[in-house]
């Protein structure tokens, strides 16, 4: 069975989507109570306020899992076209620097609807 998932999946996104997952569901149940630059979804943005600040790690936390949901569907496009290891790599690549960094903007512009 996982022989046949890594057959048809590019690994890189299937574990950077896996990756994503987790540590969405950890900020989501574990978020950082105060304003820090360790452990959190930090922006100019999410630092304007402590209301700000606590929608961002929650909003961002869900945002995250969303993008890692998606990241491991993706990865299962080889099943449709069968492609070579150089094309995944930079499919694979492409992918989890655009989804990456799209999740800054769209938590940042749902923050600034917050007054």
């Amino acid at each position: 069975m996982i022989d046949k998932i890594l057959e048809i999946s590019n690994l890189i996104l299937l574990l950077t989507g896996f990756t994503f997952l987790i540590m969405g569901i950890i900020m989501y149940k574990f978020p950082p109570k105060k304003i820090n630059g360790l452990y959190s979804y930090r922006t100019a943005s999410s630092i304007q306020s402590q209301t700000k600040w606590d929608f961002a790690q929650k909003y961002g936390a869900k945002v995250m899992m969303c993008t890692g949901l998606l990241f491991a569907i993706v990865s299962f496009y080889k099943y449709f076209f069968n492609s070579d290891e150089n094309t995944d790599l930079a499919i694979g690549m492409f992918i989890m620097i655009v989804g990456s960094f799209t999740m800054i903007p769209i938590v940042d512009n749902k923050i600034k609807q917050i007054p």
